[in-house]
């Protein structure tokens, strides 16, 4: 964990001490959750916490001097309970006082934030604990009547307050159930809704009318911002724009995660929300931004729901059906999925479909738009190949098939595929298919080294029979043009694609990839020069943003060479100077002198022809190389040859280049030298 990552969450905890659920953590990166379960703050006792209500109350009944209540309830240090109290009083009088509005004056809206909190926590231990239906009927009518009655609360900051509070098990389960009633079990809100949803377009601009239906609506059902007896309040501006539908859409958003995250028997009631409030997505302002954020933050909670993924993509895209062009966001195939009603449909699509989606987004890129009628100047992307990227990566997150399957397809589009593409279309179809997966959650693009580590394992790397070089087999050009073999190179290039477009999180967990999938295979020379094609591409970048990477790149393929060298300790290697290239190569333009002292012991294992062309990385002296083993093997310089003419001349062989790259001298090509 970085140092000023840990600072920033020390500073968070410090001025706001707060806590989260375990499943709420579960979802968490890594690096947050293990520092919020080292850095937990103690649970509140909630039998404490009706023992302060109860004593509250009581002293509230036993007081009668108006002033001597405002002053002691609405004193800056007072326990943060009043709220509370005025729920206890709602409850066993049917009432509220006139000196509670006032003391609600005292208390100010924001230190009313603390109170709702402990209101939500009230609310909660007493519908745990009461056990009967009745009771819990009365809770929520009185909390009606505090939001719609009173206007004491506002139903969007209770809503949001009772979905973030910490509450695990049984009392997390409670939580729902309360949010469940206050929005659907009284008529007060879902009638607001009908009416805005019914009489109300999210394309306000094109409206002439728009402020008659505005004020409208506000004459139907006025709002208040203040409790009714609060004569000391001044009176509000008048409401030019939003409502209470409105507000309550980013709430609606983060009560959805909440129920995402809890196992699947707690959110069996975002069915009946998602019934009720999904129509109000109509008016999101970014919907396919939220689809996109929710499925790929909760790719793995949602990846045995395929039916409740379906649900989520239904009911936000399915809301503008009245609004929208029909295939302004999914295509036709995934439209007929999510028509089928039957629970046990499992589609899973062919490789035509991937196929289809790619060319879509392709054309699209092309300047071919095929999302007609959508009016950018107010849309939530700016052009067309964002919007095309975007609804792309939702219906693929919302397949009913696992991430493996939809990155293998995606990369088939061009393996299997290759013969209806367009023959100078390729590269580009490459680098759609390479802005698709990066976009996605690890579990797909992380695929990608998979297919990489199916080659480099392939018989063909460890037993060359081929009669071209590994230089020209993993050129896309050449492969092209003289029709050979194309497995390497587009694997090659798909999987640069991808780290092309991937951000910096992405491509620095290269190391580890090379570390656990290829390093443990990696056996000829063959193998490693593929390995240099897939990472050479971007060692600049790496030196500009992540420096480290870099020099754990570069410890890897001195790594890898000594362990090809032990492999083939009886066979010659062909191509030796190629590879020293790219380690000279790395050497002056990124790395220096500062892994001297780890690569010399590297070295220095080596053979001693190896030694002889590396040994200006660590200075090695020629009398420590081991001069009698060489002239045994035939490798001293003849006679009148200076030393200094085994130097590798960088930039005469292959660089780090990938698809396309430079290929060896054609002399080493022709003539590789046989040096053991």
């Amino acid at each position: 964990q970085s140092t000023w990552c840990k600072d920033l969450l020390t500073s968070i905890m410090t001025n706001t001490p707060h806590t989260w659920s375990q499943h709420t953590l579960q979802c968490f990166p890594p690096v947050l959750n293990d520092f919020f379960v080292q850095n937990s703050i103690p649970k509140e006792n909630k039998q404490l916490l009706k023992k302060s209500v109860d004593e509250e109350y009581r002293n509230w009944a036993g007081m009668s001097n108006e002033n001597d209540i405002i002053s002691h309830f609405g004193a800056a240090g007072t326990p943060p309970l009043f709220l509370c109290l005025l729920f206890k009083m709602i409850v066993e009088t049917d009432t509220i006082s006139p000196v509670a509005y006032k003391t609600l004056e005292r208390i100010g809206a924001r230190a009313l934030s603390a109170h709702l909190r402990k209101l939500c926590d009230y609310l909660v231990f007493e519908v745990s604990n009461s056990g009967v239906g009745a009771h819990v009927n009365k809770c929520v009518d009185t909390i009606n009547d505090m939001i719609w009655k009173y206007n004491i609360l506002t139903i969007d900051r209770l809503v949001l307050c009772l979905s973030l509070r910490t509450l695990e098990g049984n009392e997390a389960q409670v939580s729902f159930c309360i949010i469940q009633l206050l929005l659907l079990k009284t008529s007060e809100f879902r009638n607001r809704l009908q009416e805005f949803v019914n009489n109300n377009s999210p394309e306000h601009w094109k409206q002439n009318n728009w402020h008659e239906r505005h004020l409208a609506f506000h004459q139907k059902f006025p709002e208040k911002f203040a409790p009714d007896e609060s004569v000391s309040h001044p009176s509000t501006l008048p409401v030019y724009f939003g409502n209470v539908c409105l507000r309550f859409l980013p709430v609606l958003d983060i009560t959805i995660h909440r129920y995402l995250e809890v196992p699947a028997t707690m959110s069996k009631t975002l069915d009946v929300l998602l019934d009720h409030l999904g129509s109000l997505y109509k008016f999101h302002d970014r919907p396919i931004t939220y689809l996109y954020n929710t499925l790929h933050y909760y790719e793995k909670r949602l990846r045995e729901r395929p039916h409740l993924k379906r649900r989520l993509v239904g009911t936000v895209i399915g809301s503008l059906k009245d609004v929208r062009p029909e295939n302004w966001a999914l295509t036709k195939q995934y439209h007929e999925y999510m028509l089928k009603k039957d629970e046990t449909v499992n589609w899973i699509p062919e490789l035509n479909y991937y196929i289809t989606l790619v060319r879509r987004m392709q054309d699209t890129i092309d300047g071919n738009n095929v999302f007609q009628g959508t009016d950018w100047r107010f849309n939530e992307f700016p052009n067309p190949p964002a919007h095309a990227l975007y609804v792309s990566c939702v219906e693929l997150l919302g397949l009913p098939v696992g991430p493996q399957t939809v990155a293998n397809s995606l990369i088939d589009v061009v393996v299997k595929g290759y013969p209806v593409i367009p023959e100078f279309r390729v590269h580009n179809w490459i680098n759609t298919i390479g802005l698709l997966m990066a976009a996605l959650p690890e579990s797909y693009w992380s695929v990608i080294y998979d297919r990489l580590k199916d080659i480099i394992s392939s018989v063909q790397m460890t037993d060359w029979t081929h009669r071209q070089s590994p230089f020209e087999m993993f050129n896309f050009k050449i492969v092209k043009e003289a029709m050979l073999e194309k497995n390497y190179v587009v694997i090659l290039a798909i999987a640069q694609s991808i780290l092309h477009h991937s951000g910096i999180g992405q491509i620095s967990t290269i190391t580890d990839f090379i570390k656990e999938k290829f390093k443990p295979i990696i056996k000829t020379e063959y193998q490693l020069i593929y390995l240099c094609h897939v990472v050479g591409p971007f060692l600049n970048r790496l030196s500009t943003e992540r420096p480290r990477a870099v020099s754990d790149i570069t410890l890897i393929l001195y790594e890898l060479l000594e362990q090809v060298d032990k492999a083939q300790s009886s066979a010659p290697l062909k191509y030796m100077d190629p590879i020293c290239d790219l380690l000279y190569h790395i050497k002056y333009m990124f790395v220096g002198d500062m892994m001297k002292s780890d690569l010399e012991a590297i070295i220095r294992r080596l053979r001693p022809a190896l030694q002889m062309r590396l040994r200006f990385i660590t200075r090695l002296n020629v009398d420590e190389i081991g001069v009698e083993q060489q002239a045994t093997e035939g490798s001293i310089p003849a006679a009148g040859q200076s030393q200094a003419e085994f130097k590798p001349q960088v930039g005469q062989a292959v660089g780090a280049g990938g698809v396309g790259g430079t290929t060896v001298q054609q002399t080493q090509q022709s003539q590789p030298q046989a040096v053991q």
